[in-house]
């Protein structure tokens, strides 16, 4: 694995917002200016926008938040976190070592050279403008016991946004974040196991906090970032809570299914009572959102009657 030591020591002495010189980060890194300019290009690849300008050096556009292993271990109920600054994916880190996890296992990054969404889309992951966090846990019921999981991660994630500043935040059938009727947050579940025997789960999200819209135009839908809606979160303080809440909702939805969440549901629910099109593959259904079953379907109602649905995505159908 490349060694991102320097690179992650000069993205600490930059993260002031400041003006720094070469000559000062030479000394401080004990190098020459010619290679702090190479190192330079490395935080530009992880997607910082370095200004640099002769006479003054080198600076961010404004102060980052760099995660705080200390910091986030300080509020969890148990620890089992790896604070991985660089990585492909946070996701795949944990699939890679499944068999020596304990459920809970959590993994956090900065950058994710390879981040993954669904239907194996690319997961967009600048360096510390947003946070890439990922879950492992063992479902001793099997596979089937794990359908649901995504609308669970998305009804912790969005009370935890809502508690830390956030009231607007939404959830999305199945697996994203809304807030003002863009998305803020992606949940990814990936699971392994044949019916009869465990299913291993890792889950993974990624929350939009500060990135921005320059760094994002890879993305093909409308988002929005919590600063761009005038929200302020301690990102070290979320990644904890986020944590802490999912291994708390875990072991209820092991015993008693989705059933005991659909009221949570249903209160966060963006599109609830709106007419909404649910795409699967090439087929297009039109109807009024009515929320959730107890087995994490779509209720879509169309000329009077209610349906469940269990594939596809939803999106706001425009009133004509």
């Amino acid at each position: 694995m490349k060694d991102n030591s320097v690179p992650l020591k000069l993205v600490a002495l930059l993260a002031d917002g400041e003006f720094h010189s070469g000559e000062q980060l030479g000394e401080a890194l004990g190098m020459s200016r010619a290679a702090i300019n190479k190192h330079i290009q490395t935080l530009k690849s992880w997607g910082l926008d370095v200004y640099t300008v002769t006479g003054k050096g080198y600076s961010l556009p404004a102060p980052v938040q760099l995660l705080d292993e200390a910091a986030i271990l300080s509020h969890l109920h148990q620890p089992d976190l790896a604070v991985i600054p660089v990585i492909d994916s946070t996701n795949q880190y944990l699939l890679d070592r499944m068999d020596q996890l304990a459920s809970g296992y959590a993994c956090i990054a900065e950058y994710q050279q390879a981040g993954r969404g669904r239907r194996g889309r690319k997961w967009f992951s600048p360096f510390g403008a947003n946070l890439y966090l990922s879950m492992y846990w063992r479902l001793e019921h099997g596979p089937a016991a794990a359908m649901g999981l995504s609308l669970v991660i998305g009804i912790v994630m969005a009370e935890v946004l809502q508690s830390l500043g956030a009231p607007d935040v939404r959830v999305k059938w199945p697996n994203d974040l809304y807030l003002n009727d863009r998305k803020l947050a992606g949940i990814l579940v990936e699971l392994t196991g044949k019916t009869g025997d465990a299913a291993q789960i890792v889950m993974g999200a990624g929350v939009n906090l500060v990135m921005r819209t320059e760094n994002a135009s890879e993305i093909n839908q409308g988002w929005i970032n919590l600063q761009e809606a005038g929200v302020e979160i301690n990102r070290n303080e979320l990644a904890a809570k986020i944590i802490n809440s999912l291994r708390d909702a875990l072991p209820i939805f092991e015993r008693d299914g989705l059933a005991s969440f659909v009221d949570r549901w249903d209160a966060l629910d963006n599109f609830i009572d709106r007419p909404v099109k649910l795409l699967i593959g090439d087929r297009e259904v039109h109807g009024i959102a009515r929320g959730i079953d107890k087995q994490g379907g779509l209720l879509l109602e169309q000329d009077g009657e209610v349906k469940s649905w269990v594939g596809g995505e939803i999106s706001l159908r425009p009133v004509n």
